[in-house]
């Protein structure tokens, strides 16, 4: 079915809900990676905490994050997702802070796996029910965009926060600002399109009409185990976990390795962790948009992630003996690992 949608119509939701769309996914990714800063600044000499333990810290959250994302989406679909994100932002914001708190491994690992929990509010869901078929790609792209901008500003603010008041104190500045906008989302979001004023009946019911449409022409799954037996399904899982080793790893590790291969302090290592996701983040723009003008989807994704893994393997080699070479692989590794 064609959509019925008139351009003045499809704009609207681009102005009323990716803005609101992309800080909550912002704020959920600062308080995820900022804790690379503090493994950067101290927090393992701090506590006690070896390194091999610091990675099961770092794996917690995506541990709790596994087991509750599909939990969430259900809830999402099922209930009000407005609602799950509204507890959400105050709960991980809440967690965030508190890291800033703990005085033994055992506190921090619990907080670690409950950020997980809280932060498996599944955005996705929320674009599929303002967004028809055709534009939901750019969507998703405008929401995970929220990722390297959201690390390009953390790594600047956390460096100074870092460098003036110490690891606690970022996670507790850091935290907040989920806390305060939680309230500001149960005010102004609304979970469909037709509990808006700023939409009339009739755009409503346009809008309502190819969103059911789209639906009923796609076969409904069963069950999970029937959705995991296709193999689109495997192929992008495999895929999507690749990715993910790489780029969380990258983005956990990065101020401890720039700051522990240098003589520079924190305030300096935040700028230098920023410049792979400014680079990320233009990367990101230019490939989106030479991938729909192209048509052309596998030519933007698997170039990149070739050159990613061979420029992290030559950044591991050349390890410390060449800060500035090795620090140049990683920006195209941070480049490359995003579109």
């Amino acid at each position: 079915m064609q959509s019925t949608t008139t351009p003045k119509l499809a704009m609207r939701p681009w102005w009323a809900i990716m803005p609101i769309v992309f800080i909550t996914y912002s704020l959920a990714y600062l308080d995820r990676a900022n804790y690379g800063f503090a493994s950067a600044a101290g927090i393992n000499s701090d506590l006690g905490i070896s390194k091999g333990l610091s990675s099961l810290i770092g794996a917690l959250f995506f541990l709790g994050y596994f087991f509750f994302q599909i939990p969430g989406a259900i809830y999402a679909e099922r209930r009000s997702m407005k609602k799950l994100v509204f507890w959400s932002l105050i709960l991980w914001g809440g967690c965030a802070a508190l890291t800033g708190m703990v005085s033994n491994i055992p506190s921090l690992m619990a907080i670690r796996f409950v950020l997980g929990v809280v932060e498996a509010a599944v955005m996705l869901v929320f674009i599929a029910n303002w967004f028809t078929k055709s534009e939901r790609s750019r969507a998703n792209t405008f929401l995970i965009l929220g990722n390297p901008v959201t690390v390009l500003w953390m790594s600047v603010v956390s460096g100074y926060l870092v460098n003036s008041f110490g690891w606690r104190h970022m996670f507790i500045a850091e935290g907040l600002p989920a806390v305060l906008w939680a309230v500001i989302w149960w005010f102004i979001v609304k979970d469909k399109p037709a509990q808006v004023s700023w939409l009339s009946e009739q755009e409503k019911r346009d809008l309502n009409a190819t969103l059911r449409a789209e639906q009923a022409a796609i076969k409904p799954v069963k069950n999970y185990r029937e959705a995991f037996k296709s193999p689109a399904v495997i192929k992008l899982c495999a895929q999507y976990f690749c990715w993910s080793i790489g780029v969380y790893g990258f983005v956990l590790w990065l101020p401890s390795i720039l700051k522990n291969g240098s003589t520079f302090g924190m305030v300096e290592t935040g700028w230098l962790s920023a410049v792979p996701y400014l680079a990320a983040t233009i990367a990101m723009l230019l490939a989106s948009w030479a991938s729909d003008k192209l048509q052309a989807r596998k030519a933007f994704v698997w170039p990149f992630l070739l050159v990613g893994a061979i420029a992290f393997a030559g950044s591991y080699l050349l390890g410390s003996t060449n800060f500035w070479a090795s620090y140049t692989l990683r920006v195209i590794a941070g480049l490359c690992d995003r579109p």
